[in-house]
């Protein structure tokens, strides 16, 4: 038997949106529409709206995950992706896409799902700052470290250039333009 469903007030900044839903039972996501069109030439990006604001209960957070089929089909992606819905945010959701597509433009008609909706339940936590950590099997292994790709552990897989993480090189960002 499943919970019952949370209740979270929404409202429409554009009054003719459809309001996000669930397109099968036991969907995670509930889908997110655009209320502008917009087309992408290839590599480009841009912020859409979706027309809805939502006010989440304390303690719960929306995730904005990709759509998998505009990611096979089209090569969209969502540059922040998931992008974070915090409980006290009241303002339009809106949705950063990027056309990873090398060769194709991609349009985007006013009503069409962009991305998919996900509350979670989520954990406010005290951090408590030590001298050393726990030990555990993994240790400080990341970036890669457990393998599963041709790419990885090898030098083929240093495409970047810069700084070095447990023997992985990456490229660094001098500065964060956000805002900018």
């Amino acid at each position: 038997m499943s919970p019952a469903p949370l209740d979270v007030m929404i409202r429409r900044v554009d009054p003719d949106v459809p309001l996000p839903a669930y397109e099968h039972p036991g969907d995670a996501g509930a889908d997110l529409r655009t209320t502008e069109a917009c087309e992408l030439a290839p590599g480009e990006r841009a912020v859409l709206p979706t027309g809805v604001s939502i006010a989440l209960p304390e303690g719960y957070a929306a995730f904005v995950h990709p759509r998998s089929g505009l990611a096979a089909r089209c090569g969209v992606a969502l540059v922040n992706a998931p992008g974070t819905v915090d409980a006290g945010y009241r303002g339009e959701i809106k949705v950063i896409v990027v056309n990873l597509d090398p060769r194709e433009s991609v349009r985007f008609e006013r009503f069409d799902r962009i991305a998919q909706l996900v509350v979670q339940q989520v954990e406010r936590v005290r951090f408590q700052e030590v001298a050393e950590l726990p030990e555990s099997a993994r240790a400080a292994g990341g970036f890669g470290s457990t393998g599963g790709h041709a790419a990885v552990g090898g030098a083929s897989g240093q495409a970047a250039v810069g700084g070095s993480v447990g023997g992985y090189r990456y490229a660094s960002v001098v500065s964060d333009r956000e805002g900018q």
